[in-house]
């Protein structure tokens, strides 16, 4: 079992920027060895993946959020980051993080697991 908690979201203008953050933990979870996806969902949009990282440190980005995002890990504490700069209203979802082990599971958001309760980006224009 895998305990995810999201964090850093919240209400910003136009061209500003966020820091979220997911903090990972489970009995039997080790962090370092799965890859990390980000997700948002826009309301009556289904889930759609934004960035990802792998245990190695490759990464992959949308192209939605393509040099405005960066997704990043700190080990030691468990926690994924997902930098957001330049946000547009487009980007205003529930953004959520998710573990993935191999044979990785790709874009689609039912292949995955594990989910924690998100948080809320607004961003007005």
């Amino acid at each position: 079992q895998v305990q995810l908690v999201e964090s850093g979201g919240g209400l910003v203008q136009a061209g500003g920027s966020l820091r979220l953050a997911c903090a990972a933990s489970g009995r039997t979870f080790i962090f370092s060895s799965y890859a990390m996806a980000g997700f948002h969902q826009a309301p009556g949009k289904q889930r759609e993946l934004v960035a990802t990282i792998t245990p190695g440190g490759s990464t992959y980005y949308a192209d939605s959020v393509k040099g405005r995002l960066t997704i990043s890990r700190d080990i030691a504490k468990n926690t994924l980051y997902m930098q957001m700069n330049s946000l547009k209203p487009e980007d205003t979802a529930v953004y959520y993080c998710a573990p993935d082990s191999p044979p990785y599971s790709g874009s689609y958001y039912a292949d995955y697991d594990y989910w924690g309760q998100g948080t809320q980006v607004t961003v007005s224009s």
